[in-house]
């Protein structure tokens, strides 16, 4: 009790009140795509410190309302994209998504302790790690770790080059038929490679959605998706599965409706 009245007497940053005033200004007076005036002309119209507005528009620029051109200025951001994340719409993982999704890279190793612990398999059992980008209308929307343990594909082909290997890996889990799935979506920070594939900096909020798949009564398969939080919005439809779980379980397999 004694915290939350001393975080009630905190007075708000400068900064954040000026966020909220430029977000009424961007509501009320722009467009989508129009350019706003430069930083002179907005601390003056404001009457604060340029630093202080150089905050509030990075702050803007994460949550993505507003993106900086360079050589253009600040622009007012497209609204975000929805994104169609239910199997109904996007398809069990394979080939039945690759228009839709750029694979990256393909590596077969033993499984860590955590990630044999989340697949249910013996540490050190050997898994397929596809990594792929996500593309919406040709920009990368987010990048995916999509787990497979070899037990899952007894009937795997051999392969020579690295890109045969993912493509034998989604053909065969495409074949398989899946009985249940579950998904939970929690919010996070893209770490150094996944920023690299997204192209955005370190640090950078995004949605991270986990979704555990399931044939004939087991996992088969665990994706990891890193959205870009900025500008795309997740849209499950009727048959979307969402898990809301307290911080620290783990969400179970679920049947698929």
């Amino acid at each position: 009790m004694g915290t939350t009245g001393q975080l009630s007497a905190v007075p708000e940053p400068k900064y954040w009140h000026l966020r909220t005033v430029l977000l009424r200004a961007i509501d009320s007076e722009f467009s989508t795509g129009q350019v706003l005036p430069n930083e002179r002309e907005l601390a003056a119209r404001f009457g604060v410190a340029r630093a202080t507005l150089r905050q509030a528009l990075d702050q803007l620029e994460l949550e993505g309302r507003l993106v900086r051109r360079r050589g253009i200025g600040t622009l007012i951001a497209a609204p975000r994209v929805g994104v169609p994340v239910n199997r109904q719409e996007e398809g069990w993982p394979g080939a039945g998504r690759s228009q839709s999704w750029r694979t990256v890279d393909c590596t077969t190793a033993p499984a860590s302790a955590q990630l044999a612990k989340n697949l249910g398999v013996v540490e050190g059992a050997t898994v397929h790690t596809v990594r792929r980008v996500r593309l919406v209308e040709g920009r990368a929307m987010a990048t995916e770790s999509l787990h497979v343990p070899a037990s899952a594909l007894p009937h795997l082909p051999g392969f020579r080059a690295e890109s045969d290997r993912a493509r034998s890996v989604l053909r065969q889990l495409e074949r398989l038929e899946v009985d249940g799935e579950s998904r939970a979506v929690e919010l996070g920070v893209a770490e150094a490679d996944e920023a690299l594939l997204l192209e955005r900096p370190p640090g950078t909020p995004v949605l991270v959605m986990t979704t555990q798949y399931a044939a004939a009564g087991r996992l088969v398969a665990l994706a990891v998706a890193t959205y870009r939080a900025d500008t795309c919005k997740l849209t499950f439809g009727e048959a979307g599965l969402v898990e809301v779980t307290p911080v620290g379980a783990t969400p179970e397999v679920r049947t698929a409706s």
